[in-house]
């Protein structure tokens, strides 16, 4: 069965299963133009977890959540490798009995970032990057697969359960959960470059409300996020039945954003060069080409779905002009929908900060390289 036919059916069996209930089929929905429902958060991903080995994560300078408050961002969005907050013996592959061994310690460090995230006044999105049995990233093997094992949907639903009891006292208005990131099915979970493609819209859906329901068994007013399927960016209409919000991805097109990235191609050095408008054969991609990838999103929103991006930027191989007169047509696309954003990190090779680009005249920040051409198009969306 293809993605499309999974779709139908589906949402037939849906539609079949809520009939004369409070959860209209999707197609029954109003279509006049609504608001989205989530605030335009606009801000950084901070990747102080975003590794499986809590030895090799980026922490965040107490000055960074300075510097994003002063610049007038409200947003940032906490990627968590969930091995990096276990007891496990690193020297071998994790056991599925091994998966709940939470260690309070590190746990603590998660804590200490989020406070102080709150008090700067930004809203935080506590993301599983890592969920026990899927990662959009090799790297770290898997005992088990979230989409289609029990087990390890049980250690996911345990694992949102725990972070929902620890921060049930945080008001909604300063903590959302987004459930896992980018959803995607290998035929290799532990191989970077298998083969794959979106995850069946009945196995994410199973999962998504699972956790959901565990969540919402703590604190029922907690806002939850689900990522786009086929790694982010494919909106989810089989998930507006559920008290969930939804996560876009700015990376359209892929050879602009992830040029000549690593993880992406095996060998970059083959990888065309770029520009934007971007060329692909007979077709020209540009600022509407952007607004057509986005109009399953757009409909989500006028169908009552709130939506936010929860990552968007650009690789430092792509040339700087090239970025950012690409990434100005998507900022646009975004605000156009009054969708926010979450740039993938805030230092390093997606960010504003110490970006190691070759072709930037940077700005000493204090001792910082600063990308100001890059921050002043961020903040014009503010």
């Amino acid at each position: 069965m293809n993605l499309s036919d999974s779709r139908r059916d589906f949402m037939k069996k849906t539609a079949l299963a809520t009939a004369g209930a409070s959860l209209l089929p999707f197609s029954s929905f109003s279509e006049v133009k609504r608001k989205n429902k989530l605030p335009a958060w606009k801000g950084f991903n901070l990747l102080d977890f975003f590794s499986h080995n809590p030895d090799q994560g980026r922490p965040t300078k107490p000055d960074y959540l300075n510097w994003i408050a002063d610049w007038g961002f409200d947003f940032v969005r906490i990627p968590i490798s969930y091995p990096s907050y276990l007891n496990i013996d690193r020297t071998r592959p994790i056991r599925p009995d091994e998966v709940l061994n939470f260690d309070e310690s590190r746990l603590e460090k998660v804590d200490q970032l989020v406070e102080q995230s709150i008090k700067k006044g930004l809203h935080v999105s506590l993301n599983l990057h890592r969920a026990p049995g899927f990662c959009i990233n090799a790297g770290f093997e898997e005992p088990y697969n979230l989409w289609k094992n029990q087990e390890a949907l049980d250690a996911f639903c345990a694992h949102w359960e725990m972070w929902a009891k620890r921060y049930r006292g945080i008001s909604s208005k300063k903590l959302s959960f987004d459930l896992v990131n980018e959803p995607y099915q290998r035929e290799n979970p532990n191989d970077q470059h298998s083969p794959g493609g979106p995850v069946d819209v009945v196995d994410y859906h199973r999962v998504a409300k699972a956790a959901l329901e565990r969540i919402k068994s703590v604190k029922k007013s907690r806002l939850v996020i689900a990522d786009g399927n086929g790694g982010g960016g494919m909106a989810v209409p089989e998930l507006a039945y559920l008290d969930l919000s939804q996560s876009c991805r700015g990376y359209h097109p892929f050879p602009i954003s992830h040029h000549k990235a690593s993880w992406v191609y095996k060998d970059p050095s083959s990888v065309p060069p770029v520009d934007w408008p971007l060329k692909q054969g007979e077709s020209t991609l540009d600022i509407e080409n952007i607004r057509q990838y986005y109009a399953p999103w757009k409909d989500l929103i006028d169908r009552g779905v709130g939506v936010h991006c929860g990552e968007c930027g650009c690789y430092n191989q792509t040339p700087h002009d090239v970025f950012l007169a690409w990434f100005g047509d998507v900022l646009q696309v975004l605000k156009e929908m009054e969708v926010g954003f979450g740039i993938w990190e805030f230092s390093g090779a997606f960010g504003v900060m110490n970006s190691g680009r070759k072709d930037v005249d940077y700005e000493d920040w204090y001792g910082e390289k600063l990308d100001r051409k890059y921050l002043e198009l961020l903040r014009a969306q503010i």
